[in-house]
C-alpha cells in the first residue's frame, strides 16, 4: 500500500484554499498548503479587503458636503494618503497573521513556497526544490489581471498594482467595465482625482440588470466621472511625467495614471498541471465536475482557478463543500442558483437571482415591480441620487425570481433578499410584510402594484 507525505495537500492560500485545509486539519487529517505570496490571496491582500478600505475613505468626501444640509459646518477637510496606506496595510498584515495562526491551530503545514505537479501524486516546491507526496491534492491557486497586448501596456499598472502607489495622482484613466473597473472609478472619484472609465460596450457593469447598468452610468456622469463608451486603448506612450493615451476611435487623454482592468485569468500556466494530466479549457481555466472534481480522481480544484464565478464566497462555499464531499462522506455540490454580488461603487449597486432581461427570456410570464425615489437624506443633504428598486416575479407561481438595487447600503439589503430567494418566498410574502419606517427597504415590502408585465416575451402595462 502505498503511503504519502499528506492526506490532503492545497496549492494555494487565497480565501478557498484555506478554508478547505483548515476544514480539513480540524477533521484530524494530514494537511499541507502551499503559497508563493501571502496568505490571504487575492480577496484578503490585493482584492475585497484593501478595496473596501479605499471605498469607505473616498466616501467621505461626499458626508462632508452632506453633512452641511444637516447643519454641520465642515470647514476645509484634509485627506492624507500616507495615512489611508499606512492604516491599510496594517490591517492586511493583522488578517495576514490571523489566517496563519488560524492554519497553524488546525495542525496545517505552511509552505511558503511555489508547489509545481511533478506526477499525479508529487509536487516540487519550486523555491527549496523539495518534494512531497499527497493523497489527495486540491488547486486553488486563483486569478490574476488579464494583460491585452498594445504599445506602452508596461507604462499601466493592474488592480494588483493600485494598493502600492506612492502618491495619489492627480489623474487617472481607467480601462475596463467590469466591477474592479467601476470600483476603483468611483473610489478615485471620491478622493478628488480627474477620473475618466474607458468601456468597450454601451454600459458598463456587463451581466447585471440593465436599468441597474444604465442608471449607475448616469449617476457617475452626473458625479463628473468620465464615461468613454465603446472604445478601446490603442496605445500609451509617455510625455514628460505623465502618459499619453490614444483610444481606438481616436480620442487623445494625458493623465497620471493608467489602471488596466480587464477582467482576470486562471494562475495554471505555471503549475504543469499537464504531469498531472488535469485538464483546461482554452482560457487556461480547470474543468471540473459538480463536485469540483477534475479528470483525475484524486485532484480537486475550487475557486477563481475553475470554469465558475469568480467571486470570495463562491470559492469559500465551494471549499466547505469539497470538504464535506470528500473527507466527511457527504457528497454536496455547490448551488450556483442563488448568488447575491454587489459593486462597491458610489452608489452600490447589488443584485442577486435574474436579471428582468434573463427572467423574459425563461419564463412566459414575469411581472416587474419597480421603485425610483429620492432617499430622505438626499431629500435634506439636496444630493440629487436617487435610489432604485426593482423585484422580478413569477407571473404564475409569483415566487420571486430577482431583485436588484442601486443605492446606499444596496448591498446589505440584498444579502436579506437573497435568503428570501432562496427559500422561493413568493411577491405575496413580502406585501403582507409590515415595513418599517422610515427606511428606504420598506419600498421592497409596499411596492404592491406591478409596474409591467410579459406574457411570452412581449411587455404589457
Amino acid at each position: 500500500m502505498l503511503t504519502y507525505d499528506y492526506d490532503l495537500f492545497v496549492i494555494g492560500a487565497g480565501s478557498a484554499g484555506i478554508r478547505a485545509a483548515r476544514l480539513a486539519g480540524d477533521l484530524g487529517r494530514r494537511v499541507a498548503i502551499a503559497e508563493e505570496n501571502r496568505l490571504g490571496g487575492t480577496c484578503v491582500i490585493r482584492g475585497c479587503v484593501p478595496k473596501k478600505i479605499f471605498t469607505y475613505a473616498s466616501s467621505y468626501s461626499e458626508v462632508f458636503e452632506d453633512a452641511r444640509g444637516f447643519g454641520w459646518s465642515v470647514e476645509n477637510p484634509s485627506f492624507s494618503w500616507d495615512q489611508l496606506m499606512s492604516s491599510q496595510k496594517n490591517e492586511i498584515s493583522r488578517l495576514e497573521t490571523f489566517y496563519s495562526e488560524g492554519l497553524k491551530k488546525s495542525k496545517v503545514s505552511i509552505y511558503k513556497d511555489r508547489a509545481v505537479f511533478i506526477d499525479e501524486h508529487t509536487l516540487e516546491l519550486v523555491f527549496t526544490g523539495e518534494r512531497v507526496t499527497a493523497e489527495k491534492i486540491l488547486i486553488a491557486t486563483g486569478a490574476c489581471p488579464k494583460r491585452y497586448d498594445f504599445p506602452g501596456k508596461d507604462l499601466c499598472i493592474s488592480s494588483d498594482d493600485i494598493f502600492h502607489l506612492q502618491s495619489l495622482p492627480q489623474s487617472m484613466l481607467i480601462v475596463g467595465s467590469g466591477y474592479i473597473a467601476v470600483e476603483f472609478a468611483n473610489i478615485f472619484h471620491g478622493f478628488g482625482v480627474n477620473t475618466t472609465l474607458v468601456s468597450r460596450g454601451d454600459f458598463i457593469l456587463r451581466r447585471f440588470d440593465e436599468d441597474l447598468r444604465s442608471q449607475l452610468q448616469d449617476a457617475m456622469r452626473m458625479k463628473g466621472i468620465g464615461i468613454i463608451s465603446n472604445s478601446l486603448i490603442h496605445s500609451v506612450e509617455k510625455k514628460n511625467k505623465q502618459l499619453l493615451v490614444f483610444l481606438s476611435h481616436g480620442k487623445e487623454f494625458l493623465v497620471d495614471k493608467v489602471l488596466l482592468a480587464l477582467g482576470r485569468v486562471p494562475k495554471t500556466e505555471a503549475l504543469a498541471l499537464d504531469k498531472a494530466k488535469v485538464s483546461t479549457d482554452i482560457a487556461g481555466r480547470v474543468l471540473v465536475d459538480s463536485y469540483m472534481r477534475t479528470h483525475v480522481r484524486h485532484i480537486w480544484a475550487i475557486g477563481d482557478v475553475t470554469n465558475r464565478m469568480q467571486l470570495t464566497p463562491v470559492a469559500i462555499h465551494e471549499a466547505m463543500c469539497f470538504v464535506k464531499t470528500v473527507f466527511e462522506g457527504i457528497p454536496t455540490s455547490p448551488d450556483y442558483n442563488v448568488i447575491p454580488t454587489a459593486v462597491f461603487s458610489q452608489p452600490e449597486v447589488a443584485s442577486v437571482g435574474l436579471s428582468e432581461e434573463k427572467a423574459v427570456q425563461k419564463f412566459h410570464h414575469v411581472e416587474i415591480y419597480r421603485a425610483h425615489f429620492l432617499p430622505m437624506r438626499h431629500v435634506v443633504s439636496g444630493r440629487k441620487e436617487r435610489c432604485f428598486m426593482k423585484l422580478v416575479v413569477h407571473g404564475d407561481s409569483r415566487i420571486l425570481l430577482g431583485a436588484h438595487i442601486l443605492g446606499q447600503n444596496a448591498s446589505e439589503l440584498i444579502q436579506i433578499l437573497a435568503i428570501a430567494l432562496k427559500g422561493s418566498l413568493t411577491k405575496d410574502v413580502l406585501d403582507a410584510t409590515m415595513a418599517l419606517h422610515p427606511t428606504a427597504a420598506e419600498e421592497l415590502v409596499t411596492m404592491y402594484n406591478a409596474s409591467y408585465r410579459y406574457s411570452y416575451g412581449k411587455k404589457t402595462e
